[in-house]
């Protein structure tokens, strides 16, 4: 069985009188394990699919499911626990909270999944320790470079090892050393820990990092030729 299956999507957008069409009859399928690279001009709705996938908008009509569970079915508060645990999400300006360290941050989903304290500060600790930090652990996000709020991000993405990993431009406010090293952690989550990703870019360097790649024209996906990885 695929991990996300995504049949007949439309998704449409109401400002006053007028209607907006995202998608009309999209189409996704993702196995475990796989690493998709998703590319498309600003505004065609690469975010929207992110969001779509993770349950934090409904579509106006269509199937949405991730490991068997039917996203758009789901009530509110089991959605919330089911993401929580299966979810992870990477984002380009990193969302961490300034006032918490990096170890605190990294914690934040075990508290929404209710893990217990001894065992978040061994989970974060672990997160860490892939994303190569655990000697930044104690650290506030002002203390760091741009590329280690990012590990760190990572981290959070991956402390509760859910089932795919949902990458929102990932390396789109880091410089081009920066960038290639969270490039090189991804496919090493993927490749190494069999990680699910599935990263929205406009950076054609980035997406080549990924398995394949597909691109958003007009509500449509077209999946690129690749020479491979």
């Amino acid at each position: 069985m695929a991990l996300v299956e995504v049949r007949n999507l439309t998704k449409v957008f109401r400002r006053d009188t007028q209607e907006i069409a995202v998608f009309d009859g999209l189409d996704l399928t993702m196995e475990a394990g796989d690493f998709l690279a998703l590319m498309g001009p600003s505004g065609s709705g690469k975010s929207t699919l992110l969001n779509l996938v993770a349950g934090l908008d409904k579509p106006t009509s269509g199937t949405i499911q991730v490991g068997g569970r039917d996203i758009p079915a789901m009530k509110p508060r089991e959605l919330a626990s089911w993401r929580a645990a299966n979810i992870g999400f990477i984002f380009q300006l990193y969302n961490l909270i300034p006032v918490l360290t990096a170890m605190q941050n990294v914690e934040l989903p075990l508290l929404l999944a209710r893990f217990k304290g001894r065992e978040r500060r061994e989970r974060a600790e672990t997160a860490l320790k892939v994303v190569g930090l655990t000697d930044r652990a104690d650290h506030f996000p002002r203390q760091l470079s741009g590329g280690q709020e990012q590990r760190v991000g990572i981290a959070r993405a991956i402390v509760t090892d859910p089932q795919l990993i949902l990458a929102d431009e990932p390396t789109g406010d880091l410089d081009a050393k920066s960038a290639g090293e969270i490039l090189d952690l991804l496919h090493r989550l993927n490749q190494e820990f069999g990680k699910t990703i599935l990263m929205v870019t406009h950076d054609p360097h980035a997406a080549e990092r990924a398995a394949r790649t597909l691109h958003l024209e007009k509500g449509v996906l077209l999946e690129a030729a690749r020479s491979g990885v």
